[in-house]
């Protein structure tokens, strides 16, 4: 019986290891060039004026650490310390360019907000200038070796690939976008013999003792659909006994799918399926802001309180806050706070006007509510009943922005894809309410704007969709 491969965390992924180290470097030489550039300035601005100009040293060494540091973080904003080996040259230089711009534009506001009066305008320009030069003829140079040269080299790691033409034209250009310290594809295997018949077939999937014994092969790749009739576990144990690493493209991966991670959890391996973009940092920014914008919302709650139920009380008769379950992320039922703004049969009447909603799928609108208080109205308007949910993002129950809370009774509804519109904390605010809000009567248009806003998750989006809400209220465009 063949042992099982012992676990190692982290060992393996050859390629993140190589990208990191790559990217160490271009970070050390970005960093080299802009003070090699930093000081040629200096220089040439000296001589130009016979050496009669000066300026401080530790002003020279401040602005190219300012610019070095700044730099960095830009950088990698823009995606310019990523894996992938850009596909030409020179949209690369002007993402360079445009990263180095924003570098000296912070630069110059230090000078401003510190009055360094004294600050030559000439060295400040001849240093952008040649920063660009210095940087962008390293990364020429690094992108050069890794696209020409890296794979040419006598160790350079060689690839094998076993599988269809589909996915292994996908694996085929996924390698060759690939950063690293030089690997090169052989060639591919294919499952059935029908499948051959191109240049890069080497053979069948039971060709590969043979073509592990010809071609130095460092690494095979499997990337089969999954066939009841490939025997995967005889493959890969045959390349582990004759010490050839083996990378797997897991058979229900598709290009189109949600996202595919692996995860160690105390040292077993999983794939992890996220449907949704959020990760652990991301998650923990979307919560200080809910933290932070909830204390102030609740502290505005409390301070209306007083008046607001006063007028809710002297309106009609019932409590001064509505409480109602509500679905919260992936089917967690939260009690939801509003000031109430309807009269207390308003539960029991909604029956008599379904025919009358406005909303065509599981949610329930009228276009002017009978069960609506006058002071309810104006509370609606304004957007005021809502300030008791910012309690609700207190607890953690919903965040300033995500997808409309849903009742248990339209969640019951539901068709299966309406379900990802929960995936994630229900919002206060959220893309539904700053696009046309009240003037949306598809439900199918809401989850697609739910969706929208979960598929492409990004915390400035959620600042953005903030400032959207309080421009929306304010000029009363409908209530939220």
């Amino acid at each position: 019986m063949a042992a099982s491969p012992e676990i190692h965390p982290g060992v393996g992924a050859v390629f993140q290891q190589q990208v990191r180290l790559i990217y160490n470097l271009l970070m050390l030489l970005d960093a080299l060039s802009i003070a090699i550039a930093g000081y040629l300035a200096f220089l040439l601005r000296r001589s130009l004026y016979g050496g009669r100009w000066h300026m401080p040293g530790e002003l020279l060494l401040y602005s190219i650490l300012l610019v070095v540091l700044v730099n960095n973080y830009v950088m990698g904003r823009i995606g310019l310390y990523n894996e992938g080996l850009p596909s030409r040259v020179l949209p690369h230089l002007w993402a360079v360019f445009k990263a180095l711009v924003l570098d000296f534009v912070v630069l110059g506001a230090f000078i401003f907000a510190f009055k360094k009066t004294g600050y030559s305008r000439l060295f400040f320009f001849t240093f952008l200038a040649l920063s660009f030069v210095l940087v962008s003829l390293n990364r020429v140079l690094v992108i050069g070796y890794c696209r020409h040269f890296a794979g040419k080299r006598f160790h350079a790691r060689q690839l094998l690939l076993v599988g269809d033409r589909e996915r292994g034209q996908i694996v085929a250009e996924a390698l060759g976008r690939q950063l690293s310290w030089g690997h090169k594809l052989l060639g591919r295997l294919v499952v059935e013999e029908k499948d051959a018949g191109s240049s890069e077939v080497l053979g069948t999937l039971e060709d590969l003792p043979r073509i592990l014994r010809r071609f130095p092969v460092d690494e095979v790749v499997f990337a089969v659909r999954g066939q009841k009739s490939i025997n995967l576990p005889h493959y890969v144990d045959l390349c582990r006994r004759m010490g050839v690493d083996v990378r797997i493209l897991p058979a229900f991966w598709s290009p189109e799918g949600a996202r595919l991670h692996a995860e160690m959890v105390q040292e077993i391996p999983f794939l992890v399926l996220r449907t949704t973009p959020f990760n652990a940092t991301g998650l923990l920014y979307k919560r200080l802001l809910d933290i932070a914008g909830g204390l102030v919302g609740t502290a505005l709650f409390l301070l209306m309180y007083p008046f607001v139920a006063l007028a809710i009380k002297l309106d009609s008769p019932g409590p001064v806050l509505f409480k109602q379950k509500r679905v919260g992320q992936h089917g967690r039922v939260f009690t939801l706070y509003k000031f109430r703004t309807m009269y207390v049969d308003a539960e029991e009447r909604k029956k008599e006007l379904m025919q009358k909603n406005i909303m065509k799928g599981p949610m329930f609108k009228l276009e002017d509510d009978p069960r609506i208080t006058r002071v309810g109205r104006f509370l609606r308007r304004t957007s005021l009943d809502e300030f008791p949910q910012f309690w609700n993002v207190l607890k953690g129950e919903m965040s300033l922005v995500g997808t409309r809370p849903p009742t248990p009774e339209e969640v019951e509804k539901y068709d299966l894809w309406h379900w990802r519109r929960i995936a994630i904390k229900p919002g206060i605010t959220g893309l539904w309410q700053i696009s046309g809000r009240n003037k949306i009567t598809d439900f199918d248009k809401v989850v697609e704007l739910d969706c929208k806003y979960i598929e492409n998750w990004r915390f400035l989006d959620d600042i953005k969709i903030i400032l959207k809400t309080i421009v929306v209220v304010l000029s009363r465009k409908g209530a939220l």
